[in-house]
């Protein structure tokens, strides 16, 4: 087959389809050979995509023998290893790893935190696999010359002996991938030295960045009938440039690096890489000269000005070109959809190439809108499929209380309850007890709280309550326990709630391929536990979060043939018509490097070790090999939400290059580009754009039925009916509650809350005379409320600092009103009616008698007390208040003349306002009271949205049911009866 002189490397360029190139290139060599002669032939490739498509183009003829495809991962699998123990598995390294961290941890507690043991067990064992893959001896690290890196390499010393002690000084003991890897290539050369095998041998695909695959495709080239094909290879760059790929520290994230260092280990130059297909030529030559000038290393400012007017047909390279700068990830998103779409409509096959999920899931969203399902090649991650989001909930919830938050989410997941015949009793309990735990609380249910609920009820929710607290019972109080017992312990629940009261099994937990997946990496999980040792709950929660990102689920329904989304890896191996480069932005493509704890570059390139720049250099290659396919658009976002971005690197130096050939035309390209860019933004944009929208109503002012308005109101809501009549139409005559958050927040009303039970407590009490000791008492009671009220430490702080600001104030006031007057009431109910049947009620806070018998009322306010002027127009409470005292209208207590009301303020600074009652108020607020009442019972008073709203920017309860925004508070109210 090959006549070639050895060692054999060939090239495809950059943008050729790979897997179809190759079987070209087989069919020119193999011409006239007799049909068993493609029998013979042994193809070695990267990935197990790759072999899947060399298959389909076979199998989609003519007919012929295949070829043998192997694997070069399999190398770990050859028999030649036979006699090696079996790897061990990365979760018991990971595991076993972990427990001698955290015990070198314990003896040496400032080291590092321990709450990093199984990071920094992670980060060692990719650093011992990968001097095992690369052959680099432990001694290599203990020759290094840290220089002023003493200090730190000395404490990562201590963790990499403690390893090395433990793999044995050559680091043959308990191999792992890599290692075996490693060991495979090396028999296996050896046995092709002694004994080369007369067959083909091509090793196809790999850019050899391993240091053990570098080796393979280096000794497979040596074979008398072997030879490397080396994808996305540079025809176009000057061997000068080559030259200057040496240095690992300058050229590591160069594409074309790998290439240079296979050569340089081969004793052979760039021209010695011959096209593997006679007249191979990458589908735009123009675009492939463009890209390889636009990524020449660095400085490379001379060799743009030298060689970038020697460019020629920009527009050519250019024209299957398009640029998207979108202003924000929505937007490129939503743009990529819609080309994705025209290209689905043209017959076209489209690919989006992407290492950002994120990206990903939302152009799969708006595919979705056009019943588009691509077909993704890396699936739906394991831990957000259904059964991967119940493990990781199920698993929260021990070693902590549990919040209605946490309970709610769980419940209402498809899984629990999963049996049949119980889920639609389920949510509808659920439903019941969301309703209770928003309105009633507690803010951490437990089982006492679930079946208090229950209480009383004889319709199924008894057993129901009873099956759910029994299920969690004791899930707060797990410790500190051995891996296994967490394992067990959380199977055990997992089963429990997937199943359902009063029944065994599971549910559907490990039904399908999602439940299959996850079942195999719990069994994963108990079959390595007894390496675990012990861990916490969060440390239980975060390995099992880490077992299950390692599976993915392909989805069951049919994906769209020709729509697909790849990532960077299998986008070396396919081919599409169009192809559809996103997220090429700084820290997304390429990533950024992760820090590494233990080596600084330099000492990585002394040890020989691989540079971080490394996956620059692959993600480098990976764009050169996607950007110079047929047709290709290129997208980023300008801005996330929280930052400007920055364009890759690449991008950043094609569209510079670009804007400097004036004289190639290069600016009117590159405009051209971003014009194609827009018109699919302005389609994005216009997509989401709404019709011009007209007002659906004006400012509402319904005027419902007399017999259907309220007959009864508190002091607050005549307040609420002064400024915003619409609220108490919603409240009292729709009966429309706010639904109390699902998750409790340290406001102002909750405050005001806590704040009175605090006051009640303190005053039914004698004040000591003391005001030291006063000050204490009040201070203990405050600290007692808000350990039950506020479930919050930070909150619980500041407000007990905000009430011991203002404590000594209160006191010394506090201390004057009682010597002045008895407190004879504290949250009394009471009520008085008016003439016309009205009814007004309140709720003191406080109310003091003097001894004239003369009466006080006080209000306590967390804010700021309102004025004299705002009492007397708006904010009424105490002076209704005063208008049912002087009526007898409080429980128990006698109708009295009332000398004055007070606001005390306890906010910052204190502040108290009191109001004396002159010009008989008390009387008018009566009197203007009924003028209210009976302006609302007459026929045409409507109750008016924000009639007299404090400040524009407040937000009320019923704003969205008024469609507040359609209109405001300059519109005039529009009065419609209403049934």
């Amino acid at each position: 087959m090959f006549e070639d002189p050895v060692p054999r490397l060939f090239g495809l360029p950059p943008g050729a389809d790979f897997p179809r190139e190759l079987l070209i290139g087989l069919e020119q060599r193999l011409s006239g050979a007799p049909p068993e002669a493609w029998a013979e032939v042994e193809i070695w490739v990267n990935t197990e995509r790759m072999r899947r498509r060399i298959v389909d183009l076979f199998q989609a003829g003519p007919p012929r023998l295949l070829p043998r495809i192997r694997l070069v991962t399999d190398l770990a699998r050859h028999p030649i290893l036979a006699d090696l123990p079996a790897p061990v598995s990365p979760l018991r390294r990971r595991l076993e790893l972990g427990q001698l961290v955290r015990a070198l941890l314990d003896r040496s507690p400032d080291l590092a935190a321990r709450s990093s043991a199984f990071d920094l067990a992670d980060s060692l064992a990719a650093l011992m696999d990968e001097m095992q893959a690369e052959g680099v001896p432990p001694r290599a690290l203990h020759d290094l010359d840290v220089g002023n890196l003493s200090a730190h390499w000395a404490r990562a010393r201590q963790f990499v002996t403690l390893v090395e002690t433990w793999l044995g000084p050559d680091l043959s003991g308990r191999p792992a991938s890599g290692a075996r890897q490693r060991l495979a290539v090396e028999r296996l050369t050896e046995r092709w030295r002694a004994d080369p095998p007369r067959h083909p041998v091509i090793v196809a695909g790999t850019t050899g960045s391993r240091g053990a695959t570098a080796l393979f495709l280096r000794e497979a080239a040596r074979l008398p009938q072997g030879a490397a094909i080396l994808p996305g290879y540079d025809f176009d760059m000057p061997a000068a440039i080559w030259d200057g790929l040496d240095d690992a520290l300058a050229a590591e994230d160069h594409p074309q690096y790998r290439f240079r260092h296979i050569l340089n280990d081969m004793g052979l130059g760039p021209g010695d890489v011959r096209p593997w297909c006679r007249e191979a030529a990458p589908p735009c030559p123009e675009r492939t000269r463009l890209v390889s000038l636009a990524l020449r290393p660095a400085p490379v400012t001379d060799q743009w000005m030298e060689d970038g007017p020697r460019l020629t047909g920009l527009d050519r390279a250019t024209d299957a070109l398009t640029l998207i700068e979108a202003p924000s990830p929505r937007a490129e998103a939503l743009a990529i959809a819609l080309r994705l779409r025209r290209a689905a409509e043209d017959g076209q096959s489209a690919a989006l190439v992407s290492p950002d999920r994120t990206l990903t899931r939302q152009v799969t969203a708006a595919l979705d809108r056009w019943g588009i399902r691509p077909d993704d090649s890396a699936g739906t991650p394991l831990p957000l499929s259904p059964p991967g989001r119940f493990l990781r909930q199920v698993a929260a919830l021990f070693g902590r209380a549990l919040t209605v938050e946490a309970l709610l989410s769980l419940l209402k997941h498809p899984l629990t309850a999963s049996s049949p015949g119980l889920r639609a009793n389920h949510l509808r309990w659920t439903r019941e007890l969301e309703l209770h735990l928003r309105r009633n609380g507690p803010a951490f249910p437990d089982g006492p709280a679930l079946t208090g609920w229950a209480k009383g009820h004889e319709d199924g929710r008894k057993a129901w309550a009873a099956w759910l607290a029994e299920a969690l019972d004791g899930t707060d109080r797990v410790g500190t326990e051995p891996l296994s017992t967490h394992v067990a312990r959380h199977r055990q629940l997992a089963d429990i709630l997937a199943a359902g009261p009063e029944t065994e099994g599971s549910g559907a937990l490990w039904l399908e391929e999602a439940g299959l997946q996850a079942r195999a990496a719990l069994d994963l999980l108990e079959a390595e536990a007894e390496a675990g040792g012990e861990m916490t709950p969060a440390d239980f929660s975060t390995l099992l979060d880490s077992v299950l990102r390692d599976g993915s689920v392909r989805s069951a329904v049919e994906p769209h043939p020709g729509v697909m989304i790849w990532g960077t890896l299998e986008a070396r191996v396919q081919g599409a018509d169009l192809v559809i480069l996103g997220g090429l932005n700084e820290g997304t493509w390429p990533e950024t490097p992760p820090p590494d704890p233990w080596l600084n570059r330099q000492m990585r390139a002394e040890a020989g070790l691989l540079l971080p720049e490394r996956q620059i250099g692959l993600a480098a290659h990976d764009f050169q090999q996607a950007v110079c396919a047929p047709e290709v658009v290129i997208s980023r976002a300008i801005r996330t939400a929280e930052a400007q971005t920055v364009p890759a690197r690449w991008l950043n130096r094609l569209t510079n290059l670009m804007d400097g050939l004036g004289g190639n035309g290069g600016p009117e390209a590159l405009a051209a580009m971003r014009a194609r860019g827009r018109n699919w933004l302005d389609m994005a944009q216009a997509l989401d754009r709404p019709a011009t929208p007209l007002p659906a109503m004006r400012r509402p002012s319904p005027r419902p039925p007399l017999d259907s308005r309220p007959e009864r109101l508190s002091v607050t809501a005549v307040e609420r009916l002064i400024r915003d009549p619409y609220a108490v139409y919603a409240r009292h005559i729709l009966r429309l509650k706010r639904l109390d958050p699902l998750v409790r927040s340290a406001d102002a009303p909750l405050r005001g809350t806590v704040l009175h039970k605090v006051m009640e407590r303190f005053l039914g009490r004698p004040l000591d005379p003391d005001p030291d000791r006063a000050q204490a008492d009040l201070m203990a009671i405050a600290y007692e409320v808000l350990a039950t009220e506020a479930p919050w430490p930070a909150a619980r702080a500041l407000w007990r600092a905000r009430l011991g600001r203002a404590a000594e104030s209160f006191l010394r006031d506090e201390a004057r009103r009682q010597a002045e007057a008895a407190c004879i009431a504290r949250e009394r109910p009471g009520a008085a009616r008016l003439d016309s049947g009205f009814t007004l009620t309140a709720q003191a806070d406080r109310i003091d008698r003097r001894p004239d018998g003369r009466l006080i009322l006080y209000d306590y306010k967390t804010g700021t007390p309102p004025s004299l002027k705002a009492m007397e127009a708006f904010d009424k409470q105490l002076l209704l208040e005063a208008c049912i005292a002087e009526r007898g209208g409080f429980e128990e207590i006698p109708a009295a003349p009332v000398d004055h009301v007070t606001y005390i303020g306890l906010g910052q600074p204190p502040k108290t306002v009191t109001n004396w009652l002159d010009d008989d108020l008390v009387a008018r607020s009566w009197a203007e009271l009924g003028r209210l009442i009976d302006r609302y019972a007459r026929p045409e008073q409507g109750y008016t949205a924000r009639n007299r709203i404090q400040k524009r920017s407040d937000i009320t309860d019923y704003d969205l049911l008024s469609r507040f925004g359609e209109w405001d508070e300059t519109d005039p109210p529009e009065p419609e009866d209403v049934g």
